[in-house]
């Protein structure tokens, strides 16, 4: 018997990343169907092939509510509702204040904000009674990283949203709870290493995080993973509009 038995999950950005090792816990803990989605359709389909039959991938851009149309009346068509949404496509740019961009603006926001809203909105119809929805938050939130202002305001967004719409969705007994994810070993954290300083590797960029993290190390993508299958199964019932923090201590020593 597994955590999350004949449950159907989304997870955006479930194609690389975090989002992709969620997805595989998932299936490890019994959900009847995963449904990711992704920009990249080469990425998903390597994704599904890994993750097996139980895996759907769907291409879009939760920034586009017509993507998530498509992929909400995929997720309807199967006929068992909704009983995790795992909100975790993001996106990052660096940019220093005197030189962000409307389409540095735009381009975070977007993804992290809007896309967001209308992923957790658009699957209010198919939420089954007693649903969880985590959103995928950052350290970044309460730190004040040079150049990552417009992401971190985004991610602090997320962590609002968690907790008014805890309120809102309490009737239906759905929670709504933030992984605050510190830094991991993922494509992401990659482009973020080269937009940052690119004279720097990649390795010497984290050799520099990491000295600032207590256990020395940065994050497996399956160890967030681990905290989304907290988050989705009875094991959280009673924790809503919280925070799990899986940052090696990074925020918190």
């Amino acid at each position: 018997m597994g955590l999350l038995d004949d449950k159907t999950a989304v997870v955006t950005g479930g194609n690389s990343g975090i989002g992709l090792a969620t997805a595989q816990r998932f299936i490890e803990e019994g959900v009847e169907r995963v449904f990711i989605t992704g920009r990249r359709q080469a990425e998903l389909g390597s994704a599904v092939e890994k993750l097996g039959s139980r895996a759907v991938a769907v291409r879009g851009d939760v920034g586009e509510p017509r993507d998530l149309d498509r992929l909400y009346a995929d997720v309807g068509a199967a006929g068992k509702g909704l009983d995790i949404v795992v909100a975790n496509a993001g996106f990052t740019r660096v940019a220093r204040l005197g030189e962000i961009t409307d389409d540095d603006l735009d381009a975070v926001l977007t993804t992290n904000v809007k896309g967001v809203v209308y992923t957790v909105q658009k699957a209010l119809p198919l939420l089954n009674d007693g649903a969880s929805i985590i959103l995928v938050g950052s350290t970044t939130a309460d730190r004040g990283r040079t150049g990552l202002s417009i992401y971190a305001a985004s991610k602090a967004a997320v962590r609002s949203l968690a907790r008014t719409w805890a309120n809102e969705l309490a009737d239906r007994r759905t929670r709504v709870n933030v992984i605050v994810a510190g830094s991991t070993v993922t494509p992401g954290s990659n482009t973020l290493a080269a937009q940052t300083n690119p004279d720097v590797s990649i390795e010497e960029f984290r050799a520099d995080r990491v000295a600032t993290i207590p256990l020395g190390r940065f994050a497996d993508p399956v160890e967030i993973a681990n905290a989304a299958v907290f988050l989705a199964s009875g094991l959280s019932s009673f924790i809503t509009g919280s925070t799990v923090t899986p940052d090696g201590g990074f925020n918190q020593v």
